[in-house]
C-alpha cells in the first residue's frame, strides 16, 4: 500500500474492496435486409460512485486533544503523521513527496518539501472526499 494509501485508509477513506467492472453491453443483432432498420441503441452510461465525505478536520482534532503530546497537525505534516500513527521520518517523508510529484527543488530542501508536502496531503485527503476547509488548503 502506497504511503498515502496508509494515510487515507486510518482516516476511514478509500475502498479496500476491488472494483466490480460493469457488465458488457451485448452487441445487437445485425437486423435482416427486408426489416427497416431500427435507431441505434443508447448504450447506458456506468453508474456514477458517489464519494463519501469524511470529517477529517473533526477525526484529527479529536485524536489531537487525546494525543499525549501537543501536535499542530494544520500546519505540520510531521505532527499530522505522529497523529496518525505513521512514519514520521524524513525518509518516509521524501518517500511520500516523491509519491505525489513533489517538485526535485522542494526535495533538497526538508523545510520547503514538508510545506509542500503538508498542503499537498490536505489537498489530496480533500480530493478524495476530505472535507478540509479552504484555509488549510491554500
Amino acid at each position: 500500500m502506497s504511503i498515502f494509501g496508509k494515510i487515507m485508509s486510518t482516516l476511514g477513506m478509500g475502498d479496500d474492496k476491488p472494483a466490480t467492472p460493469a457488465p458488457a453491453a451485448k452487441p445487437a443483432p445485425a437486423p435482416a435486409a427486408a426489416t427497416v432498420a431500427a435507431p441505434a441503441a443508447v448504450v447506458a452510461a456506468p453508474p456514477v460512485t458517489a464519494i463519501t465525505v469524511i470529517d477529517v478536520v473533526a477525526q484529527l482534532s479529536s485524536r489531537a486533544a487525546s494525543h499525549a503530546e501537543p501536535l499542530n497537525w494544520q500546519t505540520s505534516i510531521v505532527d499530522l503523521l505522529k497523529l496518525l500513527g505513521l512514519d514520521s521520518s524524513l525518509a518516509e517523508r521524501k518517500a511520500l513527496a516523491q509519491e505525489l510529484g513533489c517538485p526535485a527543488d522542494k526535495l533538497a530542501d526538508s523545510a520547503q518539501m514538508n510545506t509542500w508536502l503538508h498542503k499537498s496531503v490536505l489537498q489530496k485527503l480533500a480530493a478524495n472526499g476530505g472535507n478540509i476547509p479552504a484555509n488549510l488548503l491554500d
